[in-house]
This record gives structure tokens, sequence and C-alpha cells, in this order.
């Protein structure tokens, strides 16, 4: 049950699976198949489905996160794998907390991700006056009735894990008078926490999703689909599983804390007497170190100001990581590694990371920016050179040209004093080659008044362009810009939003906040760079891979994200 469905807090009890052959299928299970891929197959073999049809059912409250990204790859990819369709489906049962602007997002990063719906997106609002009709048809069998008790006397009577429930003074209510009272439900003559609706199933049964659960409750609110047609809305765990059957889904498919519910997901299917019968299966759902998914959570983060707002490249919002550079290729392949379980786990970031980083290898451009600049003078440089090379040392996406002029930048980094052992950069009277261009040595250490150095006097070999040096090796290779011609350009380097693994761990999640999770310099970047589009990726010789942020890059004002830095710790198989 969704939290802004829930009138009344439940506990979770668990219960045994109605579906029998789900939970007995890893037994048997074909190699190269997870378990609901197995169920499918069985279901096709055994003529019980004909076409598959799935679904992808998110509340429009919210962004989407990573863990979406999880239910549409499984959701439309075995609609894919299985010549089937899926259905985009808004489950729109709480308007309070619904809006367009949430609708629109949702189908765009559906999109953005590489997936099509079957037809239109569909609404379980477009559903309430069938879902209104079964209503009256469950509340004339004797299966529902009105409640006229109080919210908590609601969660008083529903008892406890150790405790049956109690059943409602007004579960004996005649049909005629809960059909009245219905009536007055629908039409806005009761107040919001008069009434709701109630399955009558068993007050002490196991499990307490089945003890009389809440079909409509009073909501006068406006609805940004139907507007103030109702002034009574169904619960998602009513709408849910009628929708599906609505929809002719074969296969509906939701992570485990669902499966308490499955047994009344089956019941209202049954006593509607609905000619589909749609199955629930379910499967773990996708959480991952160094991050957090709940929804308040990620609110709390956005209101608060910790991060600059739901498309912030640290969130795990779909927003947050298309705007950080991550791919939707390498997003598909992580959901694919990450595969389908029964089992709760925590999956290693660095997963995502490598999955990213493959994405990238290939499609990213190299280009050179220089982070933290120190200023050299080519002394000996006879002329100004364009350098052409490719844009890809193994993929054929064209050449750029790299201005070379007698004054460039290096990265600090790349230069030292006094070295540390196994430094392979510049050092004075030392060489090294300037990536694409000629070898060249230190001759002179330039510092301030207060000893910082502020420029190197270098020297190059002009036999060394496009070859080796004769009669010596030269280990070192650093990166460039020139300094009259590169362009000024913002670079804004993220990190992990939390320090520790489990974000969770301590009083507060916001302790565990990563001071350092952005960090803002002013750089230097080759002219091929500035002339990038928003969302065109790089990869920053050296230094990681970039993108040209969706908003704020423009060519006068270049601005990149750090997608992810070069290195990567992550072993497949592992």
């Amino acid at each position: 049950m969704k939290p802004n469905d829930v009138v009344a807090s439940l506990p979770n009890t668990p219960t045994p699976s109605s579906n029998a052959s789900v939970d007995a299928v890893q037994q048997e299970q074909q190699p190269g198949l997870d378990f609901i891929r197995q169920v499918i197959t069985d279901d096709i073999a055994a003529g019980r489905t004909q076409q598959v049809v799935t679904r992808f059912p998110p509340e429009p409250n919210g962004y989407l996160h990573i863990g979406h990204v999880k239910a549409i790859c499984l959701n439309f990819g075995i609609a894919q794998e299985y010549q089937g369709v899926c259905n985009l489906r808004f489950d729109d049962t709480n308007p309070d907390a619904e809006e367009q602007e949430y609708v629109d997002g949702i189908a765009n990063d559906v999109k953005w991700l590489g997936f099509e719906w079957n037809g239109e997106p569909r609404y379980a609002s477009s559903y309430f006056d069938q879902l209104y009709t079964w209503a009256i048809q469950l509340i004339e069998q004797g299966d529902a009735y009105v409640d006229l008790q109080t919210p908590d006397e609601i969660k008083l009577n529903r008892g406890s894990f150790v405790e049956p429930g109690k059943n409602s003074p007004y579960r004996d209510t005649p049909v005629a008078e809960n059909l009245a009272l219905f009536e007055k439900m629908r039409n806005g003559e009761l107040g919001e926490g008069q009434a709701v609706l109630r399955a009558k199933i068993d007050m002490a049964s196991p499990n307490v999703h089945m003890r009389d659960p809440i079909l409509y409750r009073v909501l006068h609110s406006s609805h940004h689909q139907t507007g103030d047609k109702w002034k009574m809305y169904p619960m998602y765990d009513y709408a849910h599983p009628l929708s599906d059957a609505i929809e002719g889904i074969t296969h509906s498919l939701c992570t485990l804390e669902f499966q308490d519910h499955r047994p009344f997901y089956d019941w209202v299917v049954e006593k509607v007497k609905s000619e589909a019968v749609p199955r629930q299966y379910e499967s773990s759902r996708l959480n991952i170190d160094y991050t957090i998914t709940s929804k308040r959570k990620l609110r709390k983060l956005v209101e608060g100001g910790f991060v600059n707002g739901w498309d912030d490249p640290r969130m795990p919002t779909v927003v947050g990581m298309r705007r950080r550079g991550f791919t939707p290729e390498g997003l598909r392949d992580f959901c694919k590694r990450v595969g389908v379980s029964k089992s709760d786990g925590i999956v290693d970031v660095a997963m995502l990371e490598y999955c990213i980083r493959q994405s990238l290898e290939n499609t990213a451009a190299r280009g050179m920016a220089v982070l933290n600049p120190l200023k050299v003078t080519l002394t000996n440089l006879p002329e100004a050179l364009d350098l052409v090379h490719a844009r890809h040392p193994n993929v054929d996406m064209g050449e750029r040209s790299i201005p070379l002029t007698s004054e460039i930048y290096i990265d600090r980094k790349d230069f030292e004093e006094v070295p540390p052992k196994g430094f392979k950069r510049l050092v004075p009277e030392g060489e090294v080659r300037l990536r694409h261009a000629y070898v060249i040595k230190c001759d002179e250490v330039i510092k301030d008044a207060n000893g910082e150095v502020i420029e190197l006097k270098c020297s190059i070999d002009p036999e060394t362009l496009g070859k080796n040096p004769e009669g010596r090796k030269v280990k070192g290779v650093i990166h460039w810009v020139s300094a009259s011609k590169g362009v000024a350009a913002e670079v804004r380097l993220y990190d992990r939003l939390f320090t520790e693994s489990d974000p969770e761990v301590g009083d507060d999640f916001l302790a565990n906040l990563n001071p350092e999770s952005l960090t803002v310099v002013q750089a230097i970047v080759e002219p091929a760079l500035a002339t990038a589009q928003p969302e065109d990726r790089f990869q920053f010789e050296r230094e990681g891979y970039f993108v040209a942020d969706q908003y704020d890059h423009s060519a006068e004002k270049p601005v990149f994200n750090r997608i992810l830095d070069l290195k990567d710790s992550f072993k497949p198989g592992k």
C-alpha cells in the first residue's frame, strides 16, 4: 500500500504465497532464466498466456529514481523479450500529492531510458466509473460495507501481530443502508474521516491486509484528471488490481513489500468476476549502497537546500542522473546485471559506475581540459600550430583542431619541484611529453613573493612531434590547453552524496552527507569542447568523463559536470 493511501497504519505480517508455482519455480528453473521469466515461459508453453501484457504503474507524486529504473527495465524489457506490450499507467488515486508536472516528467523519463509504451498513457482515474460500479457490486454481494468509525478506532480495532482484529459495529449494516451511505460519500455529504468503504473479509486473518481493508475514503480534493467530479477516491490496493484486470495485464510485476497484499489482489479480482484475471509476482527492490531512494528523505534533501533541486546531479533521480551525464544504455545494462531475485540485498554502487563507464568508453569524444592551471611558456616554439587529432582513438567521430601556442596551461599536479618516488611527470630539468604534441623540458621555475610556483619556462624538442626522441626515453605524458586560445569553463566535480555506505546509519542520515560531494573549479578547456551541445559527453583526457550541463552550458559560458572519474574498482562477476 502506498504511504499516501494509508488511512490506518498497518503492520506487515508474512503470509504464505498464493502463487505456489512462483514460489517453487526456483527449484526447477531453466538455466539463464530468472523466476519471473520462468513463469512467463511456462505460461506461454501451457497456453495460459497468448500475449504478454505488463505495465509500469507509477504514482505521479514525485520524480522517478534509480529503483524505478529497475522496474521500468523489467516491465518494458520483459514485454519486448516476449513480443508483448507494456502499458504506462499512472496510478493517480491520491490527488492531494499528485501533479501534472510529475505526469509529464515520468513520461519523459521512460522515453529517455529508451522505452515506448503501448498506445496512449493510461490513468487509474480513467477507470473511476468502473471501479465505482464494482464497489456497488461488492456492497450488493455483501462483500463491502460503509464503516463510520473514526480513523483512530479503525486502527485500534485492526489488531496486532498476536491479536486478531475486532469486527466493526457497522459490519453488518443492511445492504440498502450501505448503498445509501456510499452514495453520500460520493456526493460529498460526509466529511473527510467520517466514513470509509471496507471489504468484508476476515478480521481474524493472520494477514492484517485481509482484515477488512479500506476500498474508498472520503476526500474533497480536486483531481488533476477528473476535476471535482469525485468527493471520494479509491485506495491504491483496490484500484491497482482492478486497473490490471481492465487492461488485461497478464503479469503484474511489483516488489516484495507487496507480497502480503497479493491475497487481497486476488480476492478483489475474483469478487468482481472480472473476465481477465491478472496475476501478481514480486521480486526484490533495488537497494544500492551510498544511495537513498526514500521519497520522503529525498524531498527533505531538496526542501532543506542540501542539494540544488530534484535534478541535482548528486540525486538518484532519473532527472538527476541524466543531468549528471549517466547514459540510458549504462542504466539498462546495470539493471540487467543486477537481475531479478526473491531475496533483498545491497548492490555495490561501483557496479553502477562500472556500467556507466562501459557505456561511455566508445561513445564519449576525447578532449583536454586543465582543471587547476599552471602557466607554461614554451620559449623556443617558432610559431603557433593547429594540431589535428581524432576525436576518439578507436571510433570514427571525426577530427578536432588543437591550437598549440607559446603559452599553455598544464595541471598543477603534473609538476613537482621535489617529486615523490615514482613521479613520472614534469620536474625541474626533467622532460615530459605534451599529449599529441612535443616533448618539453623544464628549464626554469618562476615563483611569486610567497614562494609559490606561478610559471614554468620550458623548451620543446622540435624533433619529437609525432615521434619519440632519439637516444632517450620519456615516460610521462601530460595534458595541456593553449593559454590564449583555450576557453574558460566552469567545471562541477561531483562525488557521492554520502560518506557512509549505509546513509541511514546513526540517528540522522543528514549527518552522513559528504561535504565534498560538489566542488566547483574554474578550468581552461580546448576550443572544441566549448562548442559542445548540452548533454554532449566527453572524456577529459587523464581527468574523467564529463558532460555539458543540460541547462547551464553555452558556447559563451561552458559548464561541464563530472560524470565519473576514470578509476574503476569494480570487477565484473565479483
